[in-house]
């Protein structure tokens, strides 16, 4: 009898190349070592001469938060600098204030008013803080105002986002995705910084330069820009490369018409739990905000015996950086191929329909929106019974589940089982024993309805594909 190769065997990635014990995961491992380079308060990060782009690279310590509250309710508003306090801390920044202004709309000089900027400089010099996180993404020159009054450095959620994810990578593609979307918002916000940016690279403009060296020449500004613009070109050709090798899984997975699920959420609702709990994946687990970075690819099997594939994906945020999703959407793009999209929900969040329109709004930028969504409540033990019931009645579709105690597993692999794409074509086919792998094949992609030996071979009846049902075509009855 002729075997075949497993078909899935090219698509799941898994960390391999260690030998923990039992019970030990290569997520285990990796949890611990992210512990360890947890970054330390109270080191000393002053530099005398510094480019821009080592500024902004300097680590966080002790921030103070600081919105603006244009729409919505103050819980909204409460909500979301609550949200931006845990990416501080993800970050590694110890928080030592938050201030929120209502305003119609932000101060295009200085984000929040100008009274508000002498109350924040007044808590900065409190608290003894050395960084303001602003709630928005803020222009350069609401940078550079900030920073002229306020005296310490200023960032804003995109940059925090950035730095939390320049932390969290750790395959090629990830680091290099993370880079890109660092420079290309770095980029038009590159500026002089005290002296040091203004400094001639050719001479000086007075010409004192001596023979030869004479005029403006390169400033260090045009140098740092210059440098960006080439990398960016080199990594946008190194992120295509490896786009292709996921081009050709993908492919893999159509012509073998392996169904994919796709897991997909707001971060920290808990897909990598889900993903464990529903293949042993044993992939990283952490409670923090994006804890998980590279798509992680794992086997499942219905209960009928056909095959498909679950892939964990990177977490979702209100305001999601435009730079990563373009950076990542070769990544994300994985969501848009799939055949059902698990969508998690952490039920026991502050508000968690804001996090599904967040997660829906990306879905919809990655051409994903149109994939068949299964709702799922996680961490339904832990939320509040008046919510879930809230919940039930605006999806009344979603399963509630808990990660951590594995309620609601069942039916939500039953649900999943259902929704899976069926072979369309049912054939009556007697198959002979050196066609082994014709059998093999109906295991793996069809629908094995009925399976009897007999001396002359074995007789099926299966709902398979096109491309199968070609392939018995012979031996059908």
């Amino acid at each position: 009898m002729r075997g075949t190769p497993d078909p899935l065997t090219e698509f799941e990635e898994s960390e391999g190349g260690f030998d923990g014990g039992p019970g030990v995961t290569a997520g285990d491992f990796e949890l611990e070592e992210r512990q360890a380079l947890r970054r330390v308060e109270g080191l000393s990060t002053e530099l005398s001469d510094i480019t821009e782009v080592e500024y902004r690279q300097l680590r966080l310590e002790r921030v103070v938060l600081v919105g603006v509250w244009t729409e919505g309710t103050a819980e909204d508003a409460e909500n979301s600098l609550a949200e931006l306090a845990a990416l501080a801390q993800t970050a590694g920044s110890r928080v030592l204030d938050g201030l929120i202004q209502r305003r119609y709309r932000p101060d295009p000089a200085t984000y929040v008013g100008r009274g508000k900027v002498a109350h924040l400089r007044d808590v900065v010099l409190a608290e003894a803080a050395d960084t303001v996180i602003c709630d928005g993404e803020l222009s350069p020159s609401q940078l550079r105002t900030l920073e002229q009054e306020i005296k310490v450095k200023v960032i804003d959620r995109t940059a925090l986002i950035l730095d939390i994810f320049a932390q969290h990578a750790r395959s090629r593609e990830g680091k290099a995705q993370v880079e890109l979307a660092q420079l290309q918002y770095l980029l038009p916000r590159l500026r002089g910084w005290g002296e040091a940016m203004s400094r001639q690279a050719g001479g000086s403009a007075s010409g004192s330069g001596g023979v030869g060296l004479r005029g403006p020449g390169e400033t260090k500004l045009e140098t740092d820009r210059r440098r960006i613009r080439t990398r960016i070109a080199k990594l946008k050709r190194e992120i295509a490369n490896m786009a292709t090798i996921r081009t050709t899984k993908r492919a893999n997975r159509r012509r073998h018409r392996v169904p994919n699920v796709v897991i997909a959420g707001y971060t920290n609702a808990g897909k990598s739990s889900v993903l464990n709990r529903l293949t042993g994946a044993g992939v990283l687990v952490e409670d923090a905000l994006f804890a998980t970075l590279e798509t992680a690819t794992r086997r499942a099997r219905t209960a009928d015996g056909r095959i498909y594939t679950l892939s964990d994906t990177v977490g979702f945020v209100r305001h999601l950086p435009h730079q990563l999703v373009e950076a990542f959407r070769s990544t994300l793009e994985e969501v848009a191929e799939a055949d059902l999209v698990v969508h998690i929900v952490d039920g026991s969040h502050p508000d968690p329909e804001a996090q599904v329109r967040a997660v829906r709004e990306v879905l919809a930028e990655v051409g994903a929106d149109a994939v068949p969504e299964l709702l799922v409540i996680n961490k339904s033990d832990a939320a509040d019974k008046d919510v879930l019931a809230r919940l039930e009645r605006l999806w009344p579709d979603a399963v509630g589940v808990s990660a951590r105690t594995g309620l609601g597993f069942e039916r939500l692999r039953a649900v999943i089982e259902e929704r899976l794409p069926v072979p369309a074509r049912e054939v009556l086919a007697l198959v002979p024993y050196e066609r082994g792998d014709l059998v093999s094949r109906v295991h793996s992609t069809g629908e094995m309805l009925t399976e009897e030996h007999t001396p002359e071979g074995t007789s099926i009846r299966a709902m398979v594909d096109d491309s199968l049902a070609a392939a018995l075509a012979e031996y059908v009855r």
